[in-house]
């Protein structure tokens, strides 16, 4: 199975509940533009898919206020599939699909994976409400949609790890959303599209392929340069207080070295 018979399925997918995503992306779009589809490929293949999925030992583990997850993105190193299916969704024909989803033109996909790739969850493992960078690897493009394939068979609600959208910033109740088997979410990226992930509650690894899609220019009018700018929950104070330090301290370097003191080193080097 390779990226473009993986991007024929998904786009056969798509294709058939476009009309639903066009409106349900619209009516969202105002705060922060987003939509869902399920069983986005055959069953089979996102079983094998998830089956693939490298042991957490093989994965870079990254623990701090900030955040705790695995990721990985030297494609490389896991099996071939894995490789093929985050591409799949940078083939044109699914990014074509969703520009028009999405009403959003001239989408650049990532063949750097720039903060993408692969994203595992152990227990007790989240993301703290945050907002992602604003450009890519060079300060050139805009980051402009955050695609999400989740590949856990069996997850549930209740085993945490949901994606959550705050509409209406973190002073208001948030939107969960289950990473379900098979699941397929888009959301845009802007300077008020705050997000995290709750905390994983079961002994499962949650499973997501990564991907980001770029553009020339901004979502939003009135979007500046900023850094992946994280906050603490609205129960979370003290935290909230430090991580606003955090930030204020990370953007205060990027104001001197524009793609920071050293190079990300989370992007696929070929």
């Amino acid at each position: 199975m390779d990226r473009v018979q993986l991007a024929t399925f998904i786009t056969t997918r798509l294709e058939e509940e476009i009309i639903r995503l066009k409106q349900f992306f619209s009516k969202t779009q105002p705060q922060i533009g987003y939509f869902i589809i399920d069983d986005l490929l055959p069953k089979n293949i996102a079983q094998q898919i998830h089956t693939c999925f490298p042991d957490l030992t093989k994965t870079k583990e990254r623990k701090n206020l900030r955040e705790h997850k695995h990721v990985a993105y030297q494609m490389n190193q896991y099996h071939p599939l894995l490789e093929e299916v985050i591409y799949a969704f940078q083939e044109k024909s699914v990014v074509h699909l969703i520009s028009e989803i999405c009403n959003i033109q001239s989408l650049l996909p990532d063949e750097n994976l720039y903060a993408g790739g692969l994203s595992l969850m152990a227990k007790d493992n989240y993301l703290s409400p945050h907002l992602d960078n604003s450009h890519d690897k060079n300060r050139e493009l805009w980051r402009v949609l955050n695609v999400l394939y989740y590949t856990t068979p069996n997850w549930k609600d209740s085993d945490g790890g949901n994606l959550e959208l705050w509409p209406s910033g973190l002073k208001r109740k948030q939107v969960s959303i289950s990473c379900k088997f098979n699941r397929l979410v888009v959301m845009a990226t802007h300077q008020k599209s705050w997000h995290s992930v709750s905390k994983v509650s079961t002994n499962f690894v949650r499973c997501c392929v990564s991907n980001y899609y770029f553009s020339e220019k901004a979502l939003l009018e009135n979007d500046n340069f900023h850094v992946t700018t994280f906050r603490g929950r609205p129960s979370q104070k003290v935290k909230d207080v430090l991580l606003k330090l955090d930030n204020a301290l990370r953007s205060s370097v990027r104001k001197f070295f524009k793609k920071g003191i050293r190079e990300n080193p989370h992007q696929y080097k070929k």
